[in-house]
């Protein structure tokens, strides 16, 4: 199937639209200029401060922050020996990995948590996020300003009001990261704080960002064929799997599995290394050598190393350096391949379980695998992959273009092209209700049954009524609805009620009460019920009036956001609705 052409941009005004990747560690920016009739071309921010062309066009994600909080040094600059020495001699806090500090307590794993440094104890995650993403938009305004010239001095601000910002975020993350994007977002500057303005930031995985730009460089997909994206990142490894249709609208593609994110990227096999170092210098007159030579290792090793069978030397000190028992000789550390290849074994073994896992649940055979990110350069990673996956039949592939620019111009890809037309539910998602007594329902009888006061009903507590279910393709538009009642004393102008993620084993929950440490609040909805009609009952027992409202419950999981909505009948029978507004904690 051919790739798709993007057509001209179809707005009656000049635009911009801006993706930032912040990698756990390295972070890019894209961008595309929206020029009325004619077709958006995607390009990259090439220079920041203190940064090396040479680089990829990347930055560190790091920060220096001094004992007042205040951010002294960010991304390249944190490198240049100058910044290294003040912030040494000035006791500055280095702060690098803090997207880490957004994952979901789900995906909190023993190596994730034993190993992420720690924030500044007087800055929040929101606070540090924000100072970084002020950061690149200050990089992203000089860069137009310096290389965008063909439309005037003026460019800049003649968009500045309406720039769309697109973020990327790793599979796993869902709307409480988001939230925390968002409100960093406006923290930045990106926005005003008003919930209008707030509609010009977008999100999208980095799964789907990195399909994107799989498309974009070539991706050829077979009719009833599947394929697997695997961005391979700093962090995480994330892999989506979809197949691609045919329409009178274009080539489109849908997820055929639902998504998969391990903690998994290339800095745990740093940190692998970095264990076998400790341990093995403990003791010697090397040992405070072991931070260099987990920088060397980090920077060059890592990245060059390709065969078990070869012997690597990382070089940190003196040519005096001697002691052959360390394996250190001429100020250099030999590090034998077959070690080497123990540092990558969890982050391969990871990779793959989640690779036969999504081939186990995908709707369409899966026959390839596209790597791309950071972690994808390695040449380990992708002679291990093709090497494992052999004998499954699969394919791996590597973009010969920047790979670590995947999530950023996959990310602006997503805004203008918009590939992805169905996704797959990873959680069943619903309500905690009631339910009338049923004494010939068995589950009724062992729970027992409660009086209402109100309504004099007798009801069983703890329901749990599924609104999406699990592995459920989803188009953007679909809607999926459940019907409530609620009863109150007084006419109810507000309500609100918690969506359950359920994360357990049980393949059809229905009681809360079971299986109870799985259900998770995914959010809030809260909605104004004040236009929907009451009826008016009155209690059999006492005769005391009460209201009734009755409402369904509208769910959009289709787009890369959750959106909620309030449907009731009028008098006439004509549905009305209200938007209802989604609520993180």
């Amino acid at each position: 199937m051919h790739m798709p052409k993007r057509k001209p941009f179809s707005g009656s005004r000049r635009g911009l639209v801006v993706a930032f990747d912040v990698g756990t560690t390295f972070s890019g920016i894209s961008f595309s200029v929206l020029d009325p009739g004619v077709v958006p071309e995607i390009k990259g921010v090439t220079r920041f401060p203190a940064h090396n062309p040479s680089d990829f066009a990347k930055i560190p994600s790091v920060l220096y922050y001094d004992a007042n909080g205040a951010a002294r040094a960010i991304g390249a600059e944190t490198q240049l020996p100058g910044t290294i020495e003040q912030a040494e001699n000035e006791q500055w806090m280095k702060v690098e990995w803090f997207k880490m500090h957004l994952r979901p307590n789900s995906y909190a794993s023993n190596l994730a948590s034993k190993h992420i440094p720690s924030l500044p104890p007087n800055k929040s995650l929101i606070e540090v996020l924000a100072d970084f993403l002020r950061y690149l938009l200050s990089c992203f305004k000089s860069f137009i300003k310096e290389t965008v010239v063909a439309y005037g001095p003026n460019f800049w601000a003649s968009v500045q009001n309406h720039i769309i910002f697109v973020l990327s975020h790793p599979n796993g993350w869902e709307g409480l990261q988001q939230s925390y994007m968002r409100q960093a977002a406006v923290l930045a500057g990106f926005v005003s704080n008003n919930i209008n303005d707030q509609d010009r930031i977008y999100f999208v995985t980095e799964g789907e960002a990195s399909l994107h730009f799989c498309v974009n460089n070539g991706l050829v997909i077979g009719e009833n064929e599947g394929i697997i994206v695997l961005d391979a990142g700093g962090g995480t490894i994330d892999l989506s799997a979809y197949s691609s249709s045919r329409s009178e609208k274009g080539t489109t593609f849908e997820e055929i599995s639902r998504s998969e994110c391990c903690f998994a990227g290339s800095i745990f096999v740093t940190e692998e290394a970095d264990l076998y170092v400790q341990a093995k210098l403990k003791g010697s007159p090397f040992y405070d050598d072991v931070s260099a030579i987990k920088d060397v290792f980090d920077r060059t090793t890592k990245l060059q190393f390709r065969s078990s069978q070869e012997a690597y030397f990382i070089k940190f000190g003196r040519p005096r350096d001697n002691d052959p028992a360390l394996d250190i000789r001429l100020g250099q550390m030999r590090i034998m391949g077959s070690d080497v290849a123990r540092f990558f074994e969890p982050s391969v073994t990871a990779a793959l379980s989640a690779i036969v896992k999504q081939c186990t649940y995908a709707r369409k055979t899966v026959t390839s695998v596209f790597l791309v990110g950071g972690f994808a350069a390695s040449p380990w990673l992708l002679y291990k992959l093709k090497d494992e996956l052999r004998p499954l039949k699969l394919k791996v592939y590597r973009p010969d273009t920047h790979v670590n620019k995947a999530a950023s111009d996959g990310a602006v890809s997503f805004y203008l092209d918009h590939f992805v037309t169905k996704r797959v539910s990873r959680w069943p998602y619903g309500i905690q209700s009631v339910v009338d007594y049923d004494n010939n329902d068995p589950e009724h009888r062992r729970r027992g049954y409660t009086l209402c006061n109100l309504s004099g009903r007798l009801e069983v507590h703890n329901l749990y009524r599924v609104i999406l279910k699990k592995d459920v393709q989803i188009s953007e538009e679909q809607e999926f609805r459940r019907s409530f009642s609620r009863y109150t004393a007084f006419p109810v102008r507000n309500v609100s009620f918690d969506i359950l993620r359920y994360k357990g084993a049980n393949e059809n929950p229905e009681w809360t009460d079971v299986d109870a440490g799985m259900y998770t609040v995914a959010c809030t909805v809260t909605a104004d019920v004040s236009r929907i009609l009451h009826t008016t009952h009155r209690n059999p027992g006492n005769a005391f009036p009460y209201y009734q409202t009755r409402y369904d419950v509208i769910l959009l999981f289709g787009l890369t956001e959750l959106i909620a909505q309030i449907a009731w009948k009028e008098e006439d029978g004509v549905e009305r609705r209200c938007p209802a507004q989604v609520v993180y904690q």
